[in-house]
């Protein structure tokens, strides 16, 4: 493959990845005619349209999407193993893009955050909260951080955390008004400081562990959220019984006055795990910052 065809090709995926032709000349740092034209001799030399173009955007047609999916992981690693070698004698450079839900960000990339970019002025951090599912290679990110380490093909995963356990909790001034559960039953009779999952719009379900097995509980409650601080503040306000994970209620500067509740029946979420494309913890800015969190979080 020439570098012309090369080219042409990386213009594409860029079209592809940012939906139109303005916004792939912006990220590439052309012009939209030259982004045009590339596009036009790559359809001229493999025969057929790579897009259906309407008025406000253009989609991939079959052969379009038949060679993304299959020019889109070559391209990548190519770059990667350019960037690697290119990088050995330099200092770690360039952007990281990392993607991790907000309990991960709290208990991980924040106490390291500000000594990693002083440690390393050259890496620039893109950092994405979400709390929904992301496919890190589809939308291009370079790390991400969940719970367990069932990954997609060409993922590599790394764990950075020990199972820990889901806890209930609530202020003496609740339990004085409503009474202490002791059992799953108890439960019905108390309100839930509920979590609504912003992904599908679907209200997180209290699932406890009874002997080893899972038990789903209904319960009434006041206050519904998708953030960790607000369901804090909720506990703390004697609004309800609320569900954090250990390590977040040590992290409450008030944490003594969460006081918990049916401990024996906490649920145990698997560990948690750095991942990353195969390719990606080659290049040094990444690598730089995977040993980073890995050294400052021990297992």
């Amino acid at each position: 493959m020439n570098n012309v065809i090369y080219n042409q090709i990386r213009i594409f995926q860029s079209i592809a990845r940012e939906g139109n032709i303005s916004a792939a000349a912006r990220k590439l740092e052309i012009t939209p005619p030259s982004v045009s034209k590339a596009l036009k001799l790559l359809e001229q030399h493999i025969g057929h349209p790579l897009f259906v173009r309407t008025t406000r955007r253009i989609e991939l047609t079959e052969a379009g999407q038949q060679l993304l999916e299959q020019t889109a992981a070559a391209v990548d690693s190519l770059e990667k193993s350019l960037e690697n070698i290119r990088d050995q004698n330099q200092e770690p450079s360039g952007l990281v893009r990392i993607t991790l839900s907000r309990f991960a960000y709290l208990l991980i990339l924040k106490p390291a955050m500000a000594a990693f970019c002083r440690q390393y002025p050259g890496i620039k951090l893109e950092v994405s909260v979400y709390d929904g599912t992301v496919n890190i290679i589809d939308d291009r990110f370079d790390l991400g951080i969940r719970f367990g380490d069932i990954l997609e093909g060409g993922v590599v995963a790394r764990q950075l955390m020990k199972p820990f356990r889901e806890g209930l909790y609530a202020s003496s001034a609740y339990l004085e008004a409503f009474g202490t559960p002791t059992t799953p039953a108890d439960l019905h009779q108390h309100n839930l400081i509920g979590y609504r999952f912003i992904t599908n719009n679907r209200i997180l379900p209290l699932i406890l562990d009874h002997k080893g097995e899972q038990l789903t509980v209904e319960m009434p409650g006041q206050l519904i959220s998708n953030d960790i601080d607000v369901m804090a503040d909720g506990i703390r306000n004697g609004l309800g019984i609320g569900r954090l994970f250990e390590p977040i209620h040590r992290l409450q500067p008030d944490k003594e006055t969460f006081i918990p509740v049916m401990e024996n029946y906490w649920k145990t979420y698997p560990a948690v795990y750095l991942y990353y494309p195969k390719n990606a913890g080659k290049t040094k800015r990444v690598k730089t910052l995977i040993d980073f969190l890995i050294e400052r979080k021990a297992v």
